[in-house]
């Protein structure tokens, strides 16, 4: 049972794969692995890479790269359909795993290695022979990364309905500050 002949997207579909490939790349994500994963979330069904290929009209090697960058982020899991020996690929349709996820790795791959150095930098013999001013501003940097770290930390334990009740809760804190009490979030 394969799929040779996959329908080809609505306009609809294409503008929301177009759009989040361009976000990807402003995000530092190659276009066409963010392109899969938004094919894969919009349409809610596995895919296999010759389809994807063939919807995106984006080379096999280049979906094949893809997928293994998706699951290095843990982004998408492989699946098997019944009558078909090829992988299909599939990603969560809960867009709150799907942020954990993101910010789960970005969080690995980003944040605990800046942290890791600023840790190494500040104790460091050498440190305290730094300018005084050089000194601060690493100190000041570490303390910041591992602030946030903390805050993305707790927040990721949270139920997504918590979580939702934290941020709108900021929003209205802000607006409290810029002194627009009576603002809706």
């Amino acid at each position: 049972m394969t799929n040779d002949t996959q329908a080809p997207l609505s306009p609809l579909a294409e503008r929301f794969v177009l759009h989040w490939g361009e976000m990807g790349s402003r995000w530092g994500v190659n276009r066409t692995v963010a392109q899969i994963h938004a094919l894969l979330f919009f349409t809610g069904t596995p895919m296999a890479a010759d389809d994807i290929s063939n919807t995106l009209n984006v080379a096999r090697s280049n979906v094949s790269n893809s997928l293994k960058e998706l699951q290095n982020w843990n982004l998408i899991r492989v699946v098997h359909l019944m009558g078909d020996r090829r992988d299909h690929f599939e990603t969560s349709s809960d867009v709150w795993a799907l942020f954990r996820t993101i910010v789960a790795q970005r969080k690995q791959r980003e944040f605990d290695p800046t942290i890791s150095l600023l840790r190494d930098v500040v104790n460091d013999s050498a440190f305290d022979a730094e300018d005084k001013s050089s000194q601060l501003r690493v100190k000041e940097s570490l303390a910041l990364m591992e602030t946030l770290n903390s805050w993305t930390e707790e927040m990721l334990r949270l139920e997504p309905s918590t979580l939702l009740k934290v941020m709108k809760l900021g929003a209205k804190v802000q607006s409290m500050i810029r002194g627009n009490p009576g603002e809706k979030s």
